[in-house]
């Protein structure tokens, strides 16, 4: 089941998953977040880059070591859109393909004690009491079609002022029955390292964004490892998920191959 033409591997189908998955020898399905841990934990994929939270939702998967997407600081790309100040928000809607972005917005909100209310994404643009929470290429687009419309609040920047850590959005995931885990991590990590050393020429091969921004993209706000610092981070996100009451408490190992 696991041999290089038969693994069943998915990814997150975002700018910022490009240099984690470009290169990879065969099909690959590309979808958002919820629709691949979904897929995941229904066993129809062995290895998916997905949301961070589906780890600490299910912690039977192991990680591969060393590979996130995160940011330390502003990631630009998950973002709060809205009018006036922040805490005067009174309803945000939620984008229901956004596992991870949509808890840490829970956490920050809750730690900041703003309590609005969340709803369902609509088509109406954000106003003064509604905001929109935008994750991935909406957001880049959004941003670009509206910089002077809308204020937008970082949620990778909101998360390094309150934890002083960096925030994983997603990893490389890999189900307990997955045979040699390890090779398959270590392509993986070999892949990123192969795009990270091409990265102009990646960027070339871009055609929905401009080259000046995915260069400032990938050089200075998401960031494509996993080491102690993102470990920490993602712990203390596992800490405050449980302290709002999105996780139930308990203790997680993180097995990492």
């Amino acid at each position: 089941m696991q041999d290089r033409q038969s693994l069943r591997i998915g990814c997150v189908k975002y700018l910022n998953a490009r240099p984690l998955i470009q290169g990879w020898p065969t099909e690959v399905v590309l979808d958002h977040p919820s629709a691949l841990c979904a897929q995941l934990s229904r066993e129809e994929l062995d290895v998916a880059l997905v949301s961070s939270f589906e780890f600490l939702r299910n912690p039977i998967y192991r990680i591969v070591d060393g590979v996130s997407i995160s940011s330390d600081g502003p990631v630009y790309s998950v973002v709060v859109a809205h009018v006036g100040e922040i805490s005067a928000v009174e309803q945000i809607e939620l984008d229901s393909a956004a596992e991870t972005s949509g808890n840490l917005l829970r956490c920050l909100l809750g730690e900041l004690n703003l309590r609005p209310r969340f709803v369902a994404t609509s088509t109406v643009s954000p106003t003064k009491e509604t905001a929109r929470l935008l994750i991935g290429d909406q957001a880049i687009r959004f941003r670009q079609k509206h910089a002077n419309e809308f204020q937008f609040w970082d949620l990778g920047e909101q998360w390094k002022k309150l934890v002083r850590l960096p925030f994983v959005y997603a990893l490389w995931l890999v189900r307990p029955e997955v045979i040699d885990p390890k090779s398959i991590a270590d392509r993986l990590r070999t892949l990123r390292d192969n795009n990270l050393a091409q990265i102009d020429d990646l960027i070339a091969r871009e055609r929905e964004f401009d080259r000046g921004f995915c260069d400032r993209y990938y050089r200075e706000h998401v960031r494509f490892s996993f080491g102690e610092r993102e470990e920490e981070g993602l712990r203390a996100f596992h800490h405050l998920c449980q302290k709002h009451g999105l996780l139930p408490k308990r203790d997680i190992a993180f097995g990492v191959v």
